[in-house]
């Protein structure tokens, strides 16, 4: 958590439930508050003329959603949608950044986990940019499971659709499946109940 629940509520955050798909914001709101997830699991995605959806992130309890943008004058460039039911505080942008200019080590802490998530999406961009659609879902699931610190072969039950995979990789579904069933046969994943472990 990067900001403690209790200055959140103390400063007048509220706390809000969001139902699956429900919408966070949307690209091209004004950015007027600072989201930090309690529970739950968001997506920060785009959406292409032709309905394609392009995942960007996944952020999960105790991540902020795309604060970033409090420091800028500029509106959202992605949406963000409850991926499962979720509660997520909601700061007033301006109570935020009184807060994070008057502590320097939350101010720090903040900086961290915005270079820690730019080293991911760097890796990320590198992993998609693969020619090889093979090549391409195996690098995001080794991004994922590095990213959530497991080892173990099998260890790591990727938490998203074969959907939600061709979105992360900008590959069709299709693809993604034909993939899937190929590092099962590999025995480079496991698929237990339709759940894939890696």
């Amino acid at each position: 958590m990067i900001i403690d629940e209790k200055l959140l509520l103390s400063s007048g955050a509220e706390l809000i439930t969001y139902a699956l798909n429900e919408v966070v914001f949307k690209e091209g709101d004004t950015p007027k508050y600072y989201f930090q997830i309690k529970t739950g699991t968001v997506k920060i995605a785009n959406y292409h003329e032709d309905g394609r959806e392009v995942i960007h992130s996944v952020p999960f309890d105790g991540h902020p959603l795309v604060e970033s943008s409090l420091f800028i004058d500029k509106n959202y460039p992605v949406d963000a949608i409850a991926m499962t039911p979720c509660e997520i505080f909601r700061l007033d942008k301006n109570k935020f950044l009184e807060i994070i200019t008057s502590s320097p080590d939350l101010f720090s802490k903040l900086y961290s986990y915005t270079a820690e998530r730019m080293y991911y999406r760097h890796v990320m961009l590198n992993n998609i940019s693969a020619p090889d659609p093979g090549t391409k879902v195996k690098r995001v699931m080794d991004c994922m499971k590095d990213y959530n610190q497991y080892t173990a072969k099998y260890s790591y039950q990727f938490p998203f659709t074969r959907q939600h995979l061709a979105s992360l990789t900008g590959l069709c579904v299709e693809t993604v499946i034909r993939v899937v069933k190929k590092m099962e046969r590999e025995k480079t994943v496991r698929i237990e109940n339709g759940k894939i472990f890696y």
